[in-house]
Parts: C-alpha cells; structure tokens; sequence
C-alpha cells in the first residue's frame, strides 16, 4: 500500500511540518523563538528557497513558493518542491509530515502530490527490502475531503501503473498483465472482461494474431469498464492502451546497442490505461469509460511473422510489413477497429510507439495528433498543461498517409524515416471511424534518470492528464 495524503484533524505542536510560504507571508503563527525567527529572516533576505529548522520537538522544513509566469507552472514547481523535500524526510526517518501554507494561495495538495509521487519504491526483487523501504507514510494536508479523496485516486493510479511497467517479463507475461488488471479491477471497482486466444481468433484480430506468432505465450484482449449509475454520457469514451508485454523487435530484431533493456515498458500504454481506469472508479468519477488493451510480447520465435508477410486485419484491411519492430501499431489497429462497436464520444490511444516521438521532444512531454475536433484538442492540452504532461500536437495533414502505401497489399505498417511518429498515426487513423487522439508516450513513460517526481522507471505517464480531462468533463 502506498502512502497516501490525508486530512489534519487537530494539530499536534509535535508534527513535523513542511511550511509553504512567500516573501510577504506571516510566520509569527509558527512559533518560532526569536532567535528562528531572526535566521529565518536572514535565509530569506539571502533569497534561500528552502530553510530547514530542527526545533528538536519537532522539525520545519520551510519552502518559498517560486514566481512563475503562470499558474499551471507554480503548481509543477511546488510539486518539484515536493520532491526535493522526500530525501530529507526519509534521510530524519519521519513517517508523518503535516503541511501548512502561510502563502496568498494554498499549493499544499500541489506540493502533497509531490511528496507522494517522489516516495515511490518498487522494491519487490529485492531480498531486504525492509531496509530499503523508505519512512514516510503519511502526509497531513488542511484540504478538502473531497478533492484529498480525489488526488490520492490519481496518485494510486498513477503508481500502479509504475509498478506494471517495472515489472519484468519473468513476471508480467500477457496471461499475468491480465489477471493483475483483474485484481485491481475487483479493487477499485471496474469492471473486466479477458478474450482469449479462441476469442481472438474469432474476431480475425490479424494484428494481434501475427505479433503473437513468436510468442511464447498466448495473446490476452482485455476490456475494462468503469460506469457508475449517475454517468453523464450516453456514448463512452474509450481508451485503448499498447500492451506489448516485451518487445524485442521480432525478427527485426532491434539493432542498437542497449535498445532492448528497456523494453518491459513496451506496454506503458496499456499499463497507463489500467491507471486512469483504477483512479475513476476509486474517485467514482461519473462518466462511461471502456479501456481495450490487446496484450502479447514481441519475440523471434520459429513461428515469427516475417518482414514482407500480408496479414489481414480485423477491418481485412491487408497490411505489408515492412519491419517486425513496428508491431505496436498493428495490435493496436485492432483494437481500435474492436472500439467502432461501442459507437464511441472519443477514443484515445496510449502507446510507447516510436522513437521518433522521443527524439521530436524528448521526455519532456506527450506527442499527440489526431482527428478530434478542435474544443476536444484544446480541452486536452490544457489537461496537460494542468498537470504538466503537456501535449506537442503534431501536423496531420493527409500526405503523411500517402507515404504508406505499398505495392502489393492496402498498405504498409511502416513509413520513411522521416516524420516517423506522424506515419505511424496515420497508419492508426486508418482503423478508426470515430473522434479520436493518439497519444505516443515513448518519451515520458519510462525514464533512465530521476526527472523531480517523474522517478527512473515507470512513470505512469497518461494517467494524470486524462483523469483530469475526465474529471473535467464529468463536471
């Protein structure tokens, strides 16, 4: 269980506390001796952002409050803040902080999210993990229930869909992806719905079918629901996540050095939408949500589909492969092509599906495109912009479709190298018949660095900005 963020009931004059404040703030209700009082002064005439003072009953981490040209960028600086003050909480063995705001507007859910989001752990594979477990526990903030109820839905969500993606392959095989899925649907309250491989095969879901080919496992088509008896909408949205549990590029096996070292977290997508699905069902959000994740790994066995096969999609659309590697875009078309019966108000997509994507904007934020109506694209940028995970909307223009097309089938699962994550939504855009976005999260979803509360491994990237465009919307 993680920690999570609660409601102080009464002040204890014993709890530690993190004080956030600005340059014009009161602290005389701190009771601060004069002499704390005198070097808080001076740290703050020195223009120190982050003042510590040991009152041994107690201790007070102080924290400035940074200007910032706009709000959405105050509220991703005092969640910075949050994550820098987690290694001294730890390094004092704290295990309860309180937070105070002595500023003009009150961050402290802001910097609570922070805190919680930097103190994550995955630390199953280690023999002693007790002595690597880190203290804190809980975090006391002066909010309301509602909204503490709400962040810590998001916070949840987020962090389970970090741990999937941590999980390796030895664990998180296609069949185990689901019945994870299903322990947190019957946790948070979705529903679950797993297709087999038979159930699969029914449905001529030649994508999946082929990826899975060289698997040693069989494929899973999982559908997940969240739908309260209060929903707003009478068409759902659905979302449809990436689950390509290991990815070695097939028989086009990945080339470069170290580039498969990572590639647990081929199904971040997938994982992204378990998260959003969790946090709306434990926020009891009141919109009709349906998440589809088709799930297998992507190896070169001896029954592997080969570059220049034709297969047929569950649309018969009939697709050339080019390359092995581009194999995300082909399981997820059918699912996409499986979303048109749901006569669906949007879909989104969540995917780690191309490289390009990192290398057009690097971790710093969401590649996106799409055929949505400009208010949905708007509503959805300033999602992100809310929660800093910001949109880079791509052009979408047709002629990014033409460079598809093949010789001998309708056309290919791969484009030139150029505008390489722009071709690879086109190639999506082909399945869908609906208002849709896709989502390339190839940058943020997985991490080689600590980036603040965005920690080295899974980030549970997607989760935050759609439950806050959901969230929104349900409104």
């Amino acid at each position: 269980m993680y920690s999570l963020i609660h409601k102080i009931e009464e002040s204890s004059p014993n709890l530690d506390l993190i004080v956030l404040g600005d340059n014009q703030s009161d602290w005389s209700g701190l009771d601060l001796s004069q002499i704390e009082l005198d070097y808080l002064k001076s740290e703050l005439n020195k223009d120190h952002s982050s003042i510590y003072i040991n009152q041994y009953s107690r201790r007070l981490f102080i924290e400035i409050i940074p200007f910032q040209s706009s709000k959405s960028l105050v509220c991703e600086k005092v969640r910075e803040r949050g994550a820098m003050v987690v290694k001294p909480l730890n390094l004092y063995k704290i295990e309860k902080v309180g937070i105070v705001s002595l500023s003009s507007t009150d961050f402290s859910l802001e910097l609570a999210e922070g805190i919680i989001l930097a103190n994550y752990q995955f630390l199953k594979y280690f023999n002693h993990a007790d002595s690597k477990q880190n203290s804190l526990k809980e975090v006391l903030v002066c909010s309301d229930s509602f909204e503490i109820n709400q962040l810590n839905a998001v916070i949840s969500g987020t962090l389970y869909a970090r741990d999937l993606i941590n999980e390796p392959l030895s664990y998180l095989t296609a069949l185990k992806f689901s019945e994870e899925i299903t322990k947190l649907g019957d946790e948070a309250g979705f529903k679950v719905e797993i297709l087999h491989k038979n159930q699969i095969e029914a449905l001529k879901m030649g994508g999946l079918l082929a990826v899975n080919r060289g698997a040693v496992e069989p494929p899973t088509f999982n559908i997940l629901t969240h739908k309260p008896k209060n929903t707003i909408n009478q068409k759902p949205i659905v979302l449809v996540g990436k689950g390509i549990v290991y990815d070695t590029g097939g028989l086009s096996l990945k080339p470069t050095a170290n580039s498969m070292d990572m590639m647990k977290c081929d199904m971040g997508g997938g994982a992204s939408v378990v998260g959003i699905l969790y946090a709306l069902a434990k926020a009891n959000v009141p919109i009709h949500v349906v998440g589809l994740i088709p799930a297998t790994e992507n190896r070169p066995g001896g029954n592997a589909y080969a570059p220049g096969d034709v297969i047929h999609m569950m649309n018969n659309t009939t697709v050339e492969v080019l390359n092995t590697d581009a194999e995300g875009r082909l399981v997820m078309a059918d699912a996409l092509c499986y979303a048109k019966k749901y006569s669906p108000e949007l879909v989104i997509d969540f995917a780690t599906l191309t490289g390009a994507a990192v290398r057009a904007i690097g971790k710093y934020g969401i590649v996106a495109m799409g055929n949505a109506s400009s208010s949905v694209q708007d509503d959805l940028v300033k999602s992100g912009e809310n929660v800093y995970e910001r949109l880079a909307m791509m052009p979408f223009w047709d002629e990014y479709s033409h460079l598809l097309k093949s010789d001998i089938a309708d056309m290919t699962n791969l484009g030139p190298a150029e505008a390489g994550q722009i071709t690879a939504g086109k190639f999506l855009e082909h399945f869908t018949d609906y208002p849709w976005m896709h989502f390339d999260i190839a940058g943020p979803a997985y991490l080689s660095t600590d980036d603040h509360y965005r920690l080295k491994g899974g980030t549970g990237s997607g989760v935050r900005i759609m439950f806050d465009y959901l969230k929104r919307k349900s409104i």
